[in-house]
Formats: C-alpha cells, sequence, structure tokens
C-alpha cells in the first residue's frame, strides 16, 4: 500500500539527525511514558476484572444463585417446595437447608460460626460442596460415628482455629435451648469431624460448619421445618428473572433473593473502583501526551525553515497539519504497542505462576488473579490513540500557521 507523502516526512523528523540528537530523545522519553501509561492501564484493569471474577466464582461456589425463605421466619415442607421450584422456568436444582448461628468447640477453644444443615442428596447439585472436600464424603454426614456421634464436615480455616481434624469431637451450641429460672441455655450437640471443605473464601471457610439436614432440624427443634431452600439457575445473570418467577409461582409469604441482591454492595463497590482506577491511570496516559506536545513544539521550532520550504513548493496548510498529527500518532501509536503488548505479557505470566500471594484473610482470595479480554484491551488502546491524537492538535495548528516569507526571509 503506497502511504501518503506526509508519513515518509513525518517519519524523517522524527529520525533526528546527530546535531538533533535532543529531539530524539525527547521522542523516545515520549514513546516510553505512553508504554508505561498503558501497561499500567493493562494490569491494573487485568487485575480489577479478575479479581470481581473470581470473586464472584468464589460466592456462587459456595452459595446459590437465588435463595428461597419465608416472611414467616421458616418453610414448612421444604421438600414439597423445593420440588415446585425446580418446574420453574431457569431453574436447574433446588435444595433445602438450615441456617443458623452457633458456637462451637473443642479442646483447643471456641469460636462462633454458622451451622448449616443440608440435604446431602441435593445440595451437591446446588453448590461446590462436594468438590470442595478435601477430606472426608458428602455422605458420611448420614453415617453414625464411632460413639453414636452424628458427623459434621468443617470448613478449613474453622478446623484449623479448633485444632481439629477427621475422627475429632466438637460441641455445638445453638441459640433457642431450654428456658429455666435461671435464664435461657442453648442447646448442645456432639459431633464427629468428618471432613474439612476448602471453598477458597476465606469467610466461608473460617464460619461454616456442615451437618445433615434431619440432624440440624433435630437440634433446633425444627420439626422437618427448613430455613430455605436455595437454588442454582442456568445463566446466572438472569437470576433477578428467576427470582420474580419463584416469587409469582410460590406466591405469599415466600421471597426470591437473588445472588446481584445479596452481594450488591460489594460488586458496587468493585465497579466504582475499576472506573477510578481507569480514570486515574488515564491520566497517566495524558501525563505522556503532554511529552508529545513538548516534543512536537520543539521539532516544529526546529523545523520552522523546513516548514517554509515545502509550502513554497507546494504544500498546503493542511498538509503540514498532517505531517505533525501523524509524528504524533506514530509516536502514540508506538507506546500503545508497546505498552500493551509488556502488559498482555506480564498478565499472562500473572495469571499461569501465580507468583504474587494475598492475605487470604483480608482480600478472600490467596493469589492476585488477573482476567484480560479483548474488550479491555480494545478500550486501552482506543483511549490511549485518542489522547495522543488529541495531543497533536496544537503543535499542528501552530505548524500550520508558520509564514514562509518571514522564515526564509534572511535565507
Amino acid at each position: 500500500m503506497r502511504l501518503p507523502v506526509e508519513y515518509y516526512i513525518a517519519r524523517k523528523y522524527l529520525l533526528a539527525k546527530r546535531k538533533q540528537t535532543f529531539i530524539s530523545i525527547i521522542t523516545f522519553i515520549s514513546i516510553g511514558g505512553v508504554t508505561v501509561g498503558v501497561m499500567a492501564l493493562v494490569i491494573v484493569l487485568a487485575v480489577m476484572s479478575g479479581f470481581e471474577g473470581e470473586l464472584k466464582d468464589r460466592i456462587l461456589g459456595a452459595t446459590a444463585h437465588v435463595h428461597v425463605t419465608s416472611l414467616n421466619g421458616s418453610i414448612g415442607s421444604p421438600f414439597a417446595v423445593a420440588s415446585m421450584v425446580r418446574k420453574v422456568e431457569g431453574v436447574v436444582a433446588a435444595s433445602p437447608y438450615i441456617f443458623t448461628p452457633m458456637m462451637i468447640a473443642s479442646g483447643s477453644g471456641a469460636v462462633g460460626g454458622v451451622l448449616r444443615g443440608v440435604d446431602t442428596a441435593t445440595v451437591g447439585e446446588v453448590t461446590r460442596l462436594r468438590r470442595d472436600l478435601r477430606g472426608g464424603k458428602l455422605e458420611d454426614l448420614h453415617r453414625v460415628t464411632e460413639g453414636g456421634l452424628p458427623g459434621v464436615i468443617l470448613g478449613k480455616e474453622l478446623a484449623g482455629n479448633l485444632g481439629v481434624g477427621p475422627g475429632d469431637v466438637a460441641e455445638v451450641l445453638v441459640p433457642g435451648g431450654t428456658i429455666t429460672p435461671l435464664g435461657a441455655f442453648p442447646k448442645t450437640a456432639r459431633f464427629r469431624v468428618v471432613g474439612v471443605s476448602e471453598s477458597g473464601m476465606y469467610e466461608y471457610d473460617a464460619t461454616f460448619a456442615y451437618v445433615d439436614f434431619d440432624e440440624a432440624g433435630r437440634l433446633l427443634g425444627m420439626g422437618g421445618r427448613a430455613t430455605g431452600v436455595e437454588v442454582k439457575v442456568n445463566d446466572i445473570y438472569a437470576a433477578a428473572a428467576v427470582a420474580q418467577r419463584i416469587r409469582s409461582t410460590l406466591g405469599y409469604p415466600f421471597w426470591a433473593k437473588d445472588w446481584m441482591q445479596s452481594n450488591r454492595n460489594l460488586f458496587s463497590a468493585l465497579r466504582l473502583e475499576k472506573v477510578v482506577m481507569f480514570i486515574i491511570l488515564v491520566l497517566i496516559v495524558m501525563v505522556a501526551a503532554f511529552n508529545i506536545i513538548s516534543t512536537l513544539i520543539m521539532i516544529v521550532m526546529e523545523k520552522t525553515k523546513d516548514i517554509a520550504v515545502l509550502m513554497t513548493l507546494g504544500a498546503t496548510r493542511r498538509s503540514i497539519r498532517r505531517i505533525f498529527a501523524i509524528e504524533g500518532l506514530i509516536i502514540g501509536v508506538a507506546g500503545t504497542a508497546t505498552g500493551t503488548a509488556l502488559g498482555g505479557l506480564l498478565c499472562v505470566l500473572l495469571q499461569r505462576y501465580r507468583f504474587i500471594r494475598l492475605p487470604s484473610d483480608v482480600y478472600y482470595i490467596s493469589t492476585l488473579p488477573v482476567s484480560l479480554d479483548a474488550g479491555t484491551v480494545l478500550l486501552v488502546v482506543a483511549s490511549s490513540i485518542l489522547i495522543c491524537f488529541l495531543a497533536t492538535l496544537y503543535p499542528a495548528f501552530q505548524a500550520s500557521r508558520v509564514d514562509p516569507a518571514e522564515a526564509i526571509r534572511y535565507e
């Protein structure tokens, strides 16, 4: 393809001669500034996207997409309700559950947590509990262990805090006990640890203890009732619509809440943080754009006589503007391409080797997540090139205003 003559002139001006080495150095500094800004933008947006995606996967792996509860406080005939929910369009699976705060103790101490009674036949279809087990089997919750004790599966961090493992005994205290003249005494029960689960979410692994649905019902005196029904849908982004259909099917007093409602504050904060980081890092690219402006202004000052000669040979003011606009675009495209390549390479390395570790009790996850998608890359590239192009307008306009008669009067 034959390129316009303005391109060749612009490239010649950028590749300065020996006596114009300073301009050449400033050119490379401008390219380096754009490179650093674009690389930072690519990496930070990829990390933010990865953090949001990883957090979403962990949350949806440990909990259901939709929770069905009753305004009466508990659900009678929960298995019949779960059967009705499974027939709703968009629902993949449903499982009754019991949920209550607890205090769990061992010989090493006591900590607070959450007791979840799960239906072992269906909970594996709704959550990743079966896949998250690092010891034992989900069906072990059914069997009576040594000493006639029922089984319990503890989160990895919870088991570590209690200093227990498979085969050890833990005592659970739940509210709603017997009322005596001395006050209310919580209900207690002893369980034998039959497994440990690791969801990757510190908050869940440090608080959740899973027992059989019927055993939790007996401990709490639920009489066959359930706290709610957890539901898995075929499209997580259509969970709100499925929840609405469930509400319409079941009617009063049932209520369905999707995962986006339950975690709205968290994901809203992540999206806001991503937008703010994008704006801040775009400012870095804008700082690099000021380098482009200064470079082009110095080239205009250096090439005033050349511009005058070109204009006397028939070059129009529009052609002069195009020459210096192309110069700025060459700097911007070179910096953007280099920054995108370096940022993409670092993202691939972070994604493959995960060599940056995070404290899981602070960030929910243990390694720095990265998710680089084509949309993010295109947004960064388009933003960078647009900023660099805008930076060329003033120098190009100034170059087109050169008076050829004045510039070569004394030559």
